[in-house]
């Protein structure tokens, strides 16, 4: 079956977060990442069927999505969870928020690579507890861990490990071997990992490693967040869970949800997350297939750093040669919204680039950036 990802979607007056913003602005606004692509058909038919039946009321997690996703774990990573350990979020940012709360003491001290999605590193700080920024390094064309600096930032109260993989905004997909040296260099503390974009691989070859996978002590301690809203683009609908083995664990974070003080998943959300579980792929497969021809061609008209793109649909692009103050503002200027590289706690010479829309778009925007390049201050070739 053939699907459509180049038929543009007018999402003007849908209260789009990431093409509101620049209403009525010759902007082409590539930040927020979500796609401009509908979601796949399996997903909007059972919306469709849920919306004739017409009752939208008070729903309780399905036992055949929990069961769809043991099944997808085994299958695609050969991860072997107990129904029970599931615990549905109404998404990744509230739950990184809400283990941050419940899963550190006051005193505790946690670690966090960066550059790194912004909701990973403002969930300890929010929290009020102390943090240690870990700077990625780039190693052949990477973000990958130094854990010489991780090693010397462990304190006695460190606690806790906040991880993204596959790395946002990196694109890094971590290989086993480097989260078994993760692990092992963080064997005291609680690894808290937003997996959220594991079914967006781009690069052939790559295969995402959920970090609890790796043996069962890593299991024990470690939380894993994962949700399609991210590759199968519905994260308007609210549907996440956690990954939590240790039962002590699992009581502690799930304690509020089962008060309500913290809200479930929604009904739309489990709809649309058993849909793409049980027949997405085949559009997911399609999906990659037309993301890494947009990659390829980020990568190509961009003259500038940007590390290899193993997964995601993000660029992180490094603008320090162009010698401007604050790049994200300067592409602002020539008509492309892209995220600024303080959002992850990295300097303002980066930007990130979503390329999860149409292609003549994005080749709309490369043209604009392309001219801003020209008219900065950088050297020429010769010097």
């Amino acid at each position: 079956m053939a699907f459509d990802f180049d038929t543009r979607v007018d999402r003007a007056g849908t209260w789009s977060t990431r093409w509101d913003r620049y209403a009525g602005q010759d902007v082409i606004p590539l930040w927020v990442a979500d796609t401009d692509f509908a979601p796949p058909p399996a997903v909007l038919e059972a919306f469709s069927r849920r919306l004739e039946h017409g009752i939208f009321g008070y729903t309780a997690p399905p036992e055949a999505l929990r069961e769809a996703i043991v099944e997808r774990l085994a299958r695609l990573y050969g991860w072997r969870v107990s129904p029970e350990w599931i615990v549905f979020v109404p998404g990744v940012v509230p739950a990184l928020h809400h283990a941050a709360r419940t899963l550190m003491a006051p005193d505790a001290h946690a670690l966090v690579p960066l550059p790194v999605y912004h909701h990973v590193r403002r969930a300890p700080a929010l929290a009020g507890r102390a943090l240690t920024d870990v700077p990625l390094v780039v190693d052949r064309g990477r973000w990958v861990f130094d854990l010489d600096a991780l090693a010397r930032s462990i304190r006695p109260s460190t606690r806790a490990f906040f991880l993204c993989n596959p790395q946002n905004p990196g694109g890094t997909v971590f290989t086993r071997s480097e989260l078994e040296r993760l692990a092992a260099a963080t064997a005291d503390a609680l690894i808290i990992s937003d997996e959220i974009h594991c079914d967006l691989l781009l690069e052939p070859g790559c295969r995402h490693v959920p970090i609890a996978s790796l043996a069962p002590e890593v299991s024990r301690r470690t939380v894993t967040f994962m949700s399609p809203n991210k590759a199968f683009n519905f994260p308007g609908t609210g549907c996440a869970w956690a990954i939590i083995e240790d039962a002590k664990t699992r009581a502690t974070f799930a304690a509020d949800i089962e008060a309500h003080i913290m809200a479930s998943a929604s009904l739309f959300g489990y709809v649309g997350a058993l849909a793409c579980l049980r027949e997405g792929d085949p559009w997911l497969a399609a999906q990659l297939d037309y993301l890494r021809g947009n990659r390829d061609l980020v990568m190509r008209e961009i003259d500038l750093p940007i590390a290899r793109i193993e997964a995601t649909y993000l660029a992180w692009i490094d603008c320090g040669p162009l010698g401007v103050a604050d790049a994200q503002e300067f592409f602002l200027r020539h008509g492309v919204a892209l995220s600024p590289g303080t959002q992850f706690a990295a300097q303002a010479s980066f930007v990130r680039l979503n390329f999860g829309t149409q292609r003549r778009r994005l080749e709309q925007a490369l043209e604009r950036m392309k001219a801003a390049i020209r008219t900065s201050s950088r050297p020429s070739p010769t010097g």
